[in-house]
């Protein structure tokens, strides 16, 4: 009795430092585990850039479930027939004004806000959305919708989308570094043309494909492909005489879709007020860079 009565405050000192130190350990372990979130978050939020991670972002994306439901076809289709092709061909000094006349047509393209509301004839547009089509295209997928706007209904409800998500951005998303870079181009989240241009054409990219029995095909490079059929786009409008301003708008993806009744393979790219310029139009005053500085002979 007399050793466990020496024992026993030594046993309590013993456990009362084995809980110190696990509650310590403790601690430590859970300062860490928040340190580490914040300085993952910290990371995220320095290398976040929404014009890349977040433009036009959907949240319908294809999930991995949806890859392993087996629903996707595969490609089977027979051999493409290959046809004699001989394009047009023209002496040099022919090549050489032509290629100096369709500079001088494009280097007059300029992003225009003030679009005049005066008709513009429904083949005309149908013409420039085929000419859009013959872009190149991942595997020959063709994997664009071009939704081609002009009730006016619906064009004001795109309008109060846009402006909506507009003003987060220009308010809150964008940064103060983004829209001062804009400032001088006296751009805003007031979008005028909406409304006041005969068309407005949206263009959507199909992240897949969708066969008439539901199966879904693989759309390669759908971002890309899309996107060269919109430099194709903007070149014919300027051979037309027609002006745009390529809008790309933030966050505004998923409700246009939805608005669109557009399937949730299609993702919005971009959305174009398409018209004649008006009277009083102005654009900036841009320069663009010589040869010298966007080519590189080898």
């Amino acid at each position: 009795m007399a050793l466990l009565s020496v024992l026993t405050p030594v046993l309590a000192v013993v456990l009362c430092l084995v809980l110190g130190f696990m509650l310590v350990k403790s601690r430590e372990a859970k300062t860490s585990s928040t340190s580490g979130i914040k300085t993952e978050a910290a990371s995220k939020a320095k290398d976040f850039k929404p014009w890349v991670d977040q433009d036009l972002q959907d949240d319908t994306e294809t999930t991995a479930k949806e890859d392993e439901d087996g629903d996707w076809v595969d490609s089977n289709e027979e051999d493409c027939q290959h046809v004699p092709y001989s394009p047009p061909s023209y002496p040099e000094e022919m090549m050489l004004q032509r290629s100096k006349d369709f500079y001088t047509l494009l280097n007059q393209r300029r992003s225009v806000r003030f679009i005049s509301p005066e008709p513009v004839p429904r083949e005309v547009i149908d013409n420039v959305i085929r000419t859009a089509g013959t872009a190149p295209s991942g595997a020959h997928t063709e994997p664009w919708t071009f939704v081609v706007v002009a009730d006016p209904e619906m064009k004001h409800k795109i309008r109060q989308i846009v402006e909506e998500e507009e003003e987060v951005n220009y308010r809150q998303r964008m940064g103060d570094k983004w829209v001062i870079d804009l400032a001088k181009f006296r751009t805003n989240w007031i979008k005028d043309y909406l409304d006041v241009a005969p068309y407005l054409v949206l263009i959507f990219k199909q992240t897949y494909g969708i066969l008439p029995n539901g199966k879904k095909k693989t759309h390669y490079y759908n971002e890309i492909s899309v996107s060269i059929s919109c430099g194709i786009l903007l070149a014919a409008l300027q051979n037309v005489g027609l002006v745009t301003v390529t809008s790309t708008p933030l966050n505004c993806g998923p409700k246009l879709r939805v608005l669109l009744k557009r399937p949730v393979n299609e993702k919005l790219l971009m959305l174009l007020p398409v018209g004649f310029p008006a009277a009083e139009a102005t654009v900036p005053d841009l320069k663009r860079k010589p040869l010298d500085d966007i080519m590189v002979h080898i």
